[in-house]
């Protein structure tokens, strides 16, 4: 029994400085300073930064975008869908202002929807309420060719005018015009579906007497760094899909890019076929995506002097010969990234690997698989909390196999404990000597000393692929189990501390230090199912061991109770349904647990008065 108790303490132990480790590592990052000691990059007469000299073969240049002076208020155009609202603006034909209506800030009932999308300075209404947001739009343009003055080619700050449409809705596009007073008309247009998806058309038509060259392109800003979660499991910010290469690259790491593009210092990189590019938030994501098979380049950069984040993607350069038009499309995904819209997307219109932009992390070949199971329970069930629970017992379907042979080598390891203790009592004090003996004993008889740590080792990626689940998918934001339960992706907000809401005073903040070790309700109920767990066996005779049983329940009780409540709620009904197991397969081979018994040994015992005569009569 003593081998039996070591594996089990060894599993535990093991379990115990993996979940350590993982807290202490993956703690939200220090605040970054964003302030740059870099020297501010040269500007023109307009305030834009100069572009990069003559592009590079199969390259195109383009403005880059900083900081502008609030100019003439430009028209809007309306943005009105089952998903999103908000408007275009005809300065520079920018879309500046989306809010999602699906998705609030809180909880609370008259919270705002969330804002994705803002306008910078220049193109500021006050009929649009930016509240504490930070200038965040997709602005398009074109680059002039060899001998054409860029006055000529529409920037990010041209005013157009309305052609056709009056609301951007699905079915209802709108189209845009301008002029260049040179023979060349350039026209947008916007299509939107039913969710996310953006359908950008760029056409340019030369009436005039010579062929004119020029090269569309498209940028997602974003001014200055944005609040991030700073968690070191989850990526927030460009990321993007090259020819089958996932890209990914952190504000930080953006910041230290040299803006100097013809020394091969910006992040440039030629995309022959398929790819995109953008930004992306926890739950959010803007992203450029060229149609399928389109030749781009993908540019990551940085404009120190402005603070602005930009992530292009440039389109080859085009010849128009005069009569002629020439017209392109691209995509531009703008909203939340629910899986089964993005993968929507990647079938139609095809846009490669879009559901990677989802940050599965290291796991991925079993986060993937147990997000589609749990997303398939939800839709069976309507209920993310119980589709959680349902998740569990498939997975311990799974493993059951495995838990099978540990909770029977268990068994045979007790029927093994007569002549363990036969081999002690002949061999003495050599331990060498007797875990020889032992071990032969074990081979003999065919029984696995290990087996009980399989099941508990298997549970160690299960449960780091099912966090990074309930952590970064949006499906389980503001998702609600039961009572108390609002939120499966935060934690359980009850607390010990006020007799869980019966005393007049709130409980400590979600996510803080002090609210982990409060006690919430699942919490606790955590604590209790891995000590009942550990209650199927006697406690070991050893008294370090003894102490590490008794300690550790406790000391995960205190860990993950700032925990997500979706995960702390999967680790009860996992235990729950261990206990069952355990119990159910020892009994049928003979040896019952005495669970009550184990109970009632494990607690401090008072000792007994002594007799007046010492004889305790």
């Amino acid at each position: 029994m003593q081998d039996n108790n070591r594996n089990l303490i060894l599993a535990t132990v093991l379990s115990f400085l993996v979940i350590l480790v993982w807290y202490t590592v993956f703690a939200p990052e220090p605040p970054v300073d964003q302030q740059t000691q870099q020297p501010v990059a040269e500007q023109n007469a307009d305030g834009l930064a100069v572009p990069p000299a003559t592009p590079e073969a199969g390259e195109t240049a383009t403005d880059d975008l900083v900081e502008e002076q609030a100019g003439p208020r430009a028209e809007r155009i309306q943005i009105d869908s089952p998903s999103l609202e908000g408007s275009i603006s005809l300065a520079g034909g920018r879309i500046d202002d989306l809010s999602l209506k699906k998705y609030q800030e809180t909880l609370d009932g008259n919270s705002p929807d969330v804002r994705l999308l803002s306008p910078s300075s220049a193109t500021a209404d006050p009929s649009i309420d930016t509240t504490g947001a930070k200038p965040y739009y997709a602005v398009y343009g074109w680059t002039p060719g060899a001998g054409v003055d860029p006055s000529l080619v529409p920037s990010h700050s041209t005013v157009w005018s309305l052609e056709s449409g009056d609301t951007l809705a699905p079915g209802k596009p709108v189209t845009l015009v301008w002029n260049n007073g040179a023979g060349q008309v350039f026209r947008r247009s916007f299509e939107l579906d039913e969710n996310y998806l953006f359908t950008v058309s760029q056409s340019v038509q030369n009436n005039g007497d010579t062929a004119f060259s020029a090269a569309p392109y498209g940028i997602i800003a974003r001014h200055g760094r944005p609040d991030t979660t700073k968690f070191f499991i989850l990526h927030e910010g460009a990321v993007g899909m090259q020819d089958g290469k996932l890209v990914e690259m952190g504000y930080k790491d953006i910041a230290d890019l040299d803006p100097v593009e013809r020394e091969g210092r910006a992040d440039v990189v030629t995309v022959e076929e398929n790819g995109w590019i953008g930004f992306t938030d926890k739950y959010w994501m803007t992203t450029l995506a060229p149609a399928p098979g389109q030749t781009f380049t993908s540019v990551v950069k940085y404009a120190e002097g402005a603070d602005i984040y930009q992530t292009q993607a440039r389109y080859p350069m085009q010849t128009v010969q005069p009569g002629a038009e020439w017209s392109s499309q691209s995509y531009l995904f703008a909203g939340a990234k629910v899986w089964e819209i993005i993968k929507g997307y990647q079938n139609t219109p095809g846009i490669d690997r879009f559901v990677d932009s989802i940050d599965w992390g290291w796991f991925y070949f079993l986060t993937k698989p147990i997000f589609q199971l749990l997303h398939w329970l939800h839709g069976f069930i309507g209920n993310m909390g119980w589709s959680i629970i349902a998740l569990t017992f498939i997975l311990k379907l799974l493993v059951f196999p495995l838990a099978r042979k540990s909770y029977i080598s268990m068994a045979k390891m007790k029927e093994l404990q007569p002549q363990m203790e036969a081999i002690k009592e002949r061999i003495g004090d050599d331990r060498m000597k007797f875990q020889k003996e032992v071990m032969e004993l074990y081979k003999s008889q065919k029984v696995n000393p290990a087996a009980g740590c399989l099941p508990v080792l298997l549970q160690i990626p299960i449960f780091f692929s099912l966090y990074k689940v309930i952590f970064v998918t949006i499906e389980l934001r503001h998702a609600p189990w039961i009572g108390w339960i609002r939120d499966l992706s935060a934690p359980d907000p009850s607390s010990l501390l006020n007799l869980f809401g019966l005393l007049p005073f709130a409980a400590p903040a979600q996510g803080t230090m002090l609210h982990s070790i409060s006690l919430p309700v699942l919490a606790i109920l955590l604590g209790v199912s891995m000590w009942m767990q550990q209650r199927l066996n006697p406690a070991p005779t050893d008294p370090a061991q003894k102490m590490i049983f008794a300690w550790m329940p406790w000391i995960f009780m205190f860990m993950l109770g700032g925990f997500a409540s979706g995960l702390v709620l999967y680790w009860i009904t996992n235990n729950t349904i261990t206990i069952i197991q355990q119990y159910s397969i020892m009994s049928m081979h003979g040896h019952r647990p005495d669970l009550f018994g184990n109970i009632k040994s494990s607690l401090p015992k008072r000792p007994r008065k002594a007799s007046k005569d010492g004889n305790g009569k």
